[in-house]
């Protein structure tokens, strides 16, 4: 019952502990139960109560489950697309927080909030989640995506943008079986006239083992590296108006030209985007961007709720479509909450579950993708001042 009223309140707009307990309660009600105390006391110290590693446990499993469903049809060239992305959020400003997650260097003691950092690995064909790795605002994404290799198993490819672009996790994946598209990092030219030339800007070139381990990368990893390996990049033009890149540069141990070729790359590297979205549904739409626990356990315990819902959520939309990867990608993920949210509140639910699947199949994003907004806002908003004195100091200001 705790992990149930959990997960709805991560996914639903009021996410307060009160509005969660008000669910329980008509939830009682409606099985004839006694209600139980207004106080939300004890609902916060049984979901203190819950074992931190279950969440992470059943997200993962279900992230793989999901993941499983998608069959050939679903896949890149038979093979399994696997997107890397990392992000942040912050969480309230207190001792413990402040002790586990500090906040950033540039915010003043007392002005800022503690912050967390993660990196996640999702399923390019069904949105799922399959890993997730936590750690302090300043760790690079390279150092969290240490924790998260084990998701890549042989025969899949990993996609990501240049943060993740660096010899090692080229050549890692590579003998793990595992084949990368990525940007290539900034920092890294390219010069199509060496190299075995595929093409006017398609070329094989020999990247050679850094001379010294960089500061996030372990040392047993740095033996294991090889002292060169054999990369593809792909230069290509982005035409699409209101895209602030005009060239991307794309780095590969997909050297096969014939069998992958360059315009498949690029539309490849296109479909990064997704995870871009993906956290945008569990920031903005599931509202993770500001976390509420104040504590460290309970504020890993609320990320992962909200990874568990977010799968499930994934979950009904795949069944909604009837298990097609670009049926599933098309659909609303506020539009599949809300039909959940809604349809969680009838009694009756398990009688109700072919028409949510038929009403959550037709929440369909429309397919605009030449669409450009300004990155602009027309509400102005309050004009405050922005804090720069502790909460006490101001007290004591005004009191003056």
């Amino acid at each position: 019952m705790t992990l149930w009223a959990f997960i709805g309140q991560v996914l639903d707009p009021d996410q307060s502990c009160n509005r969660a307990l008000a669910r329980i309660q008509a939830h009682r009600a409606a099985n004839d139960l006694p209600p139980l105390s207004a106080d939300t006391g004890a609902y916060c110290k049984a979901r203190q109560r819950l074992p931190e590693e279950i969440f992470p446990e059943l997200c993962l499993r279900l992230g793989g489950t999901l993941a499983a469903k998608a069959g050939p049809n679903e896949l890149w060239f038979g093979r399994r697309v696997k997107v890397v992305d990392g992000s942040s959020a912050s969480m309230p400003d207190t001792p413990a927080n402040q002790a586990e997650y500090p906040q950033p260097d540039t915010q003043k003691p007392g002005c800022g909030f503690p912050a967390v950092s993660f990196v996640g690995v999702f399923c390019l064909a069904t949105g799922a989640l399959l890993a997730l790795s936590l750690g302090k605002w300043f760790l690079h994404d390279l150092t969290l995506f240490y924790f998260v290799r084990e998701a890549f198993v042989f025969g899949d490819i990993l996609l990501a943008d240049r943060g993740f672009c660096s010899y090692a996790e080229l050549a890692l994946m590579k003998q793990r079986g595992v084949d990368s598209v990525l940007r290539l990092h900034q920092r890294r030219k390219s010069d199509f006239r060496r190299g075995r030339i595929l093409g006017l800007t398609d070329h094989v070139v020999t990247w050679a083992k850094p001379a010294c381990r960089s500061r996030g990368l372990r040392e047993a990893d740095y033996l294991r590296l090889p002292d060169s390996v054999s990369v593809r990049e792909v230069r290509y033009r982005v035409a699409v108006m209101g895209f602030r890149t005009r060239e991307v540069t794309l780095a590969t141990t997909l050297l096969d030209a014939d069998v992958y070729s360059s315009e498949a790359l690029a539309e490849l590297y296109f479909r990064r985007w997704d995870v871009e979205l993906d956290f945008r549904h569990l920031k903005t739409t599931m509202q993770m961007d500001v976390l509420r626990c104040k504590k460290p356990a309970m504020v890993r315990k609320e990320i992962w709720a909200h990874m568990l819902a977010y799968n499930l959520i994934r979950s009904v939309m795949w069944e909604a479509v009837g298990g097609s990867s670009s049926g599933a990608r098309r659909l609303s993920v506020k539009g599949a909450i809300q039909h959940v949210l809604a349809f969680r509140e009838a009694a009756t639910l398990g009688e109700l579950d072919d028409v949510l699947l038929r009403l959550v199949g037709r929440q369909i994003v429309p397919y605009r993708p030449d669409r450009i907004e300004p990155r602009v806002r027309k509400r102005r908003p309050k004009s405050y001042p922005l804090m720069t004195r502790t909460r006490s100091e101001l007290k004591e200001a005004l009191r003056g």
